[in-house]
């Protein structure tokens, strides 16, 4: 992230470039950027203002449903607000997208221990958006010993907020995930058989695999 974002300019402009750019069919409104890239609206509003000049994202309306407690009963109100896309016809857009994924994404050591709080980790496997595979089903398959999924998932929703893309993992205690191996899951099949990088394999896996 410092790299890119001395490339760049700022942290917070690299996070909405990473929302915008691995998410280009959606459309999201300034509070729904705050909250996903964990920044203050006020600072998504300026780099909104240079994204939108430079012509990589454009403005378009949104309608959302929001909920709302009066005397006891729970409202349903639509509201229309002013949503951002990106503009894919941005001249850069391709070399940017790929920028912006081999420079932060790394299927490597750094990642794991990133986990370790979360419990001992005995299998941890990469796929996925780590490695610029767009067709799998799981980005992350982590098994270990007194895991914690509340952790995990706190981890896993801090990378998201700095890649700026939704992350499908799998975690499992040891035990299950052997059982699981062992009848041939179709959820663990398809990540061992689809391309994929082991960054840990005290299970011994990959051989059996």
């Amino acid at each position: 992230m410092e790299i890119l974002a001395k490339i760049f300019g700022s942290d917070v402009r690299v996070k909405l470039m990473r929302i915008f750019l691995f998410n280009q069919d959606d459309a999201y409104t300034l509070s729904e950027l705050s909250d996903r890239s964990r920044v203050p609206s006020a600072k998504v509003k300026k780099e909104l203002l240079l994204l939108f000049s430079i012509g990589l994202i454009k403005k378009r309306p949104v309608s959302r449903e929001v909920s709302m407690k009066k005397k006891k009963k729970i409202i349903v109100k639509k509201t229309h607000e002013t949503g951002y896309i990106l503009d894919q016809k941005f001249v850069y857009l391709q070399p940017m997208k790929t920028l912006l994924t081999v420079a932060s994404l790394h299927a490597d050591d750094t990642l794991v221990r990133r986990f370790a709080s979360a419990g001992k980790i005995k299998l941890f496997i990469a796929s996925g958006l780590f490695i610029q595979e767009w067709d799998t089903r799981v980005d992350l398959l982590i098994a270990g010993d007194e895991l914690s999924l509340t952790k995990v998932d706190t981890i896993v929703k801090n990378i998201e907020a700095e890649v700026g893309r939704e992350i499908s993992y799998s975690a499992f205690e040891t035990s299950d995930f052997e059982y699981r191996f062992g009848i041939h899951d179709r959820l663990v099949r398809d990540i061992l058989d689809l391309p994929h990088v082991t960054l840990v394999d005290k299970l011994g896996i990959e051989e059996q695999a």
